[in-house]
């Protein structure tokens, strides 16, 4: 953003019989018709996409339905199965081919997300590599149930399927894919395998092959699985089977559909139990994990599962998991159900037998605060991922114990809202998925157990992080995932746009009209795919503001906030007869004041000054009906505001 170099002279607010007029401002960085120059939207509200931030009227997204069987041979790590995937076009374009992800391929040692990651080391470095998914066949489905081959072309993790025709609106086509591959000991840290004393851990995700997001925005989405940036997926019905031997214990995202047949008597009787219980229950204990009596010796089970309405599923298994549940509150009446597996060697104080518990306390918060949860199952696998999201199921580090277990399992429950519910871009806003479920996990962490795990306050912005966050070679929100700084990633995608939630809860809008706007943007994009400015609009609309200044700085810029409070003058030099207060603006950001004025006879009083104050200009003289003489002038009291120097922030007597 152009740095624009002025000096304004504001005059001061009369005060019965005088005027006074604040000195000019020194050159500085604040250019008021930038931030709020009225052009902040480029294009208008269309059929598809309302300018109120709703889904227009012809809003459409394309489906993808799932039916797979898979088979887990833990001799040789390696999953292998098919994928039957029914793709319904419900765009108004004729598609003469379908994109694919298969992100296994990632795993391949020339991958584009190698070539990008393993030299730079971090979280998605590969120590190691696979063949990424091996294709046995890829086949169309004909008349009459018959398969022809179909023509592809395999690219890094995208695979593009041409069709003999093309697939016009309204129609759909079956793809059939006979595939496999090796499960990586460590998978980008989103999935892998583990060795335990009792068996290994198989956390298992990307597993098969998945539909890329065809939409209204770009057409084909099909940036390439890097590994920083996530995924950007269609919506539908998965049913899938695992195959695995008889003594593992096999859960993943859906309902669980044949208990009967994987699960023991005595099993089916304490699930019974769970489901009914606010306390945790135990389904298989430490000790039944090496009971050879109560563990199958030989053979295999098929394990058979259906997640509806979903982007996306995920599972694991072992022998080696001790296995509890218990039962979550909806606020409609409907239950669902927390699930935690772990091995032995996770069990410690406020280990993971308090899983079920921080599940089941945060999908409750979550559904009574934002949206209802809408999944049957909310399961914690503890494994070597240290924390990752899918529906349904999250992987998280089987170290983890007290605060540490609870951030990670709060956030990562988190996810089930952004981008599972709503179905946001990850491949281009992890600020929309990751800031946003950051913002809402302070709100969580406050609410569970009377604050137990309150440490700091996440969502709050004026600590000792501002300074770095709001640092001159920091990525603004605005960057792609996979072209921030590997450095900056946690502050991008993570703190900041938490931050700047917690600035226009807090500051700009109010908790009240905050949380209306933010549960309608939440409602209307349910199980669809918004965009950032859908997303805009929605809050503007709802909460009745114009925001193009907030987002402007917050956003697409890497602006910063320096309020100063610069003089303090006494009407006719009498101190009860009131003051004029000048504040200035030395930094780009424009935010909303907010000054306490303390006098020597004990009162105390806060004003606060909308934005608009800085409509004209970088500096704002204001009244305040003093009645004795002033002892302080503070800026921001409680540190709401990103404030990056706080230095200028009070002025005491001896300096007016």
């Amino acid at each position: 953003m152009k740095k624009t170099l002025f000096a304004l002279s504001v005059l001061a607010c009369a005060f019965g019989a005088g005027a006074q007029t604040a000195p000019a401002l020194p050159a500085g960085k604040y250019d008021h018709r930038a931030a709020f120059n009225p052009g902040f939207y480029t294009t208008p509200g269309n059929e598809f996409r309302s300018a109120s931030g709703a889904p227009g009227p012809k809003y459409w997204q394309n489906r993808a339905d799932y039916s797979i069987a898979v088979t887990l041979d833990t001799g040789a790590h390696r999953v292998s199965g098919t994928a039957a995937i029914t793709y319904s076009n419900n765009s108004p374009d004729a598609l003469q081919f379908l994109w694919l992800q298969l992100d296994q391929n990632i795993y391949q040692a020339g991958s584009r997300g190698s070539a990008t990651t393993t030299q730079a080391g971090g979280r998605w470095a590969n120590p190691a590599f696979t063949q990424g998914n091996v294709l046995r066949s890829v086949q169309l489905a004909g008349s009459g149930g018959a398969k022809t081959a179909a023509k592809y072309i395999v690219t890094d993790t995208r695979m593009q399927v041409w069709l003999p025709s093309a697939l016009k609106p309204g129609e759909k086509t079956t793809l059939h894919i006979d595939y496999e591959f090796v499960i990586p000991e460590r998978g980008t840290d989103r999935m892998g395998r583990m060795q335990t004393k009792n068996g290994s851990i198989y956390t298992v995700a990307q597993w098969f092959p998945r539909m890329a997001v065809y939409d209204d925005i770009q057409g084909w989405n099909t940036l390439p699985y890097l590994g920083a940036g996530e995924f950007y997926l269609e919506f539908g019905n998965i049913d899938y089977s695992i195959t695995a031997p008889a003594n593992l214990v096999v859960v993943g995202s859906g309902a669980l559909t044949n208990e009967a047949e994987v699960l023991t008597p005595v099993q089916q009787a304490r699930l019974a139990q769970a489901r009914a219980s606010e306390a945790t229950v135990a389904l298989r204990t430490a000790a039944e994990v090496t009971d050879r009596k109560a563990n199958p010796a030989s053979g295999s089970k098929t394990w058979r599962f259906r997640m509806e309405n979903t982007r996306d599923a995920a599972w694991s298994a072992s022998r080696a998991f001790v296995w509890d549940a218990a039962r979550i509150n909806l606020p409609s009446g409907k239950k669902s159900l927390a699930m935690s597996v772990y091995p032995v060697e996770s069990i410690k104080k406020d280990g993971w037998q308090r899983s079920t518990e921080f599940t089941k306390a945060s999908i409750e918060h979550y559904s009574t605060m934002w949206y209802e949860y809408p999944w049957p199952a909310a399961i914690n696998v503890a494994g070597n991922v240290s924390g990752m999201e899918y529906p349904g199921i999250v992987f998280c580090s089987y170290t983890d114990s007290g605060a540490d277990l609870w951030g990670v399992t709060d956030h990562e429950f988190g996810h089930a809202w952004f981008p599972m519910i709503v179905g946001s871009n990850e491949r281009k806003y992890a600020w929309m998925d990751e800031g946003f479920n950051t913002f809402i996990n302070d709100l969580s962490t406050k609410a569970f157990n009377k604050g137990e795990f309150v440490a700091s306050d996440l969502a709050g912005i004026g600590g000792d992080m501002t300074g770095y966050v709001f640092h001159d070679k920091m990525d603004p929100l605005w960057t792609a995932p996979d072209a921030v700084q590997q450095a900056n990633l946690g502050v991008t995608a993570y703190f900041k746009p938490a931050m700047m939630l917690g600035a226009l809860r807090e500051v700009v809008l109010g908790p009240e009209r905050f949380d209306l706007a933010f549960r309608e943007y939440i409602r209307r994009w349910a199980f669809k795919h918004p965009t950032p400015n859908d997303f805009f609009h929605t809050m503007e609309n709802v909460s009745g503001e114009d925001l193009g200044w907030f987002w402007r700085g917050w956003v697409f810029g890497n602006w910063k906030l320096d309020q100063a409070v610069t003089a303090v003058k006494y009407n006719a030099n009498d101190p009860a007869k009131g003051a004029s207060i000048t504040v200035e603006n030395r930094e780009q950001m424009p935010m909303p004041v907010i000054v306490q004025v303390r006098e020597s006879n004990g009162k105390t009083q806060t004003i606060q000054l909308p934005v608009e104050v800085w409509q004209r200009g970088a500096t704002w003289t204001f009244r305040v009906p003093t009645t004795s003489r002033i002892e302080e002038v503070l800026l921001d009291p409680d540190k709401k505001l990103p404030d990056v120097d706080r230095t200028n922030n009070t002025l005491k007597p001896k300096e007016f």
